[in-house]
């Protein structure tokens, strides 16, 4: 187990570099001079002067070459320096730190969520199967999979919000503003589990150790969660780890949306004003914690699966 976590902690660097200078690249053919954005920044409403623009690109360093510019932001980085916001002038890294909480909170919550809802609904389905109840689970992972996750979350808003006025539509600071953002994100990652689970649980059920556990004896409920479950859930963990990077895609919708004050709700502003630093430093913060969530759920799946962790060969 030590072995494997050195050579994939080994890897970590070698990915993020390549992550960081793709995006690096790409924001630097993004339209617009980030010169005359910080220009009119600080002087809205007044159209730059050639020479100001040519000052300001030599105090942003971006008279340099591109991979001088990448160097001088890596190594910046590497303290801890992601730069300035073209917008607030605030540190960027100061910025991430402040909206990391509310987007794990509510990542954490979908998460939760989806994992409540999917390990019932995936078993109930494939000790059901063929049945009525496997085909309403079914359509509910299809439909979930299928519908986007702001029509969700306008429909929630309007049914519980507007219709009703049970729940909070916007806002962050209570557990009833958390309700509705919670359930729009979770929805997708619920609808893929439930699928996966219930793939898992029918294979699992077929193998010789479960046919000789009911031979035994055994109640149907036994089999299942003493014998069958441990193992059809591990290719629910191993999944975990996309999961949590498809949550952190889908909260850029769905913070905007609910006005959630969240990584998610930063990086669609500094988008729109083309304030590149935050760009910069989102992608990479974000490749870290994907990259290291991965890393968390091969090892609890090495944990959880004795045949995976006394492996010789591979990674």
């Amino acid at each position: 187990m030590g072995a494997y976590v050195v050579r994939r902690l080994a890897t970590l660097p070698l990915l993020l570099l390549g992550i960081s200078a793709v995006s690096f690249a790409l924001l630097s053919v993004a339209p617009g001079d980030p010169a005359e954005i910080v220009l009119h920044q600080r002087n809205p409403g007044q159209m730059p002067s050639p020479a100001a623009v040519t000052a300001m690109r030599a105090e942003l360093g971006l008279d340099a070459p591109l991979p001088a510019q990448y160097v001088r932001w890596m190594s910046r980085a590497l303290a801890g320096d992601m730069g300035r916001s073209y917008v607030t002038e605030q540190p960027v890294a100061a910025q991430l730190a402040r909206r990391t909480v509310p987007t794990v909170v509510l990542t954490a919550a979908a998460l939760g969520l989806a994992l409540l809802l999917a390990v019932p609904m995936g078993i109930l389905s494939a000790r059901r199967r063929g049945g009525a109840g496997d085909a309403l689970v079914r359509l509910a992972a299809l439909v979930g999979s299928a519908a986007p996750s702001y029509a969700l979350a306008f429909g929630l808003i309007i049914l519980f919000a507007v219709k009703l006025s049970w729940l909070p539509a916007v806002g962050y600071g209570s557990a009833a503003q958390m309700v509705l953002p919670a359930i729009a994100l979770s929805l997708a990652p619920m609808a893929q589990l439930t699928r996966l689970i219930r793939a898992s649980v029918l294979d699992v059920l077929g193998q010789d150790y479960i046919r000789t556990a009911r031979a035994k004896g055994l109640s149907e409920q036994m089999v299942v969660m003493k014998h069958a479950l441990r193992n059809a859930l591990l290719p629910a963990i191993g999944a975990t780890g996309v999961i949590l990077a498809h949550l952190l895609g889908g909260a850029v919708i769905i913070e905007t949306i609910f006005t959630w004050p969240g990584l998610g709700q930063l990086i669609v502003g500094a988008a729109l004003t083309r304030d590149y630093p935050v760009v910069q430093g989102f992608v990479t913060y974000l490749a870290v914690i994907v990259l290291l969530a991965n890393l968390a759920t091969d090892i609890a799946l090495r944990v959880a699966d004795p045949r995976l962790r006394y492996e010789r060969v591979g990674v």
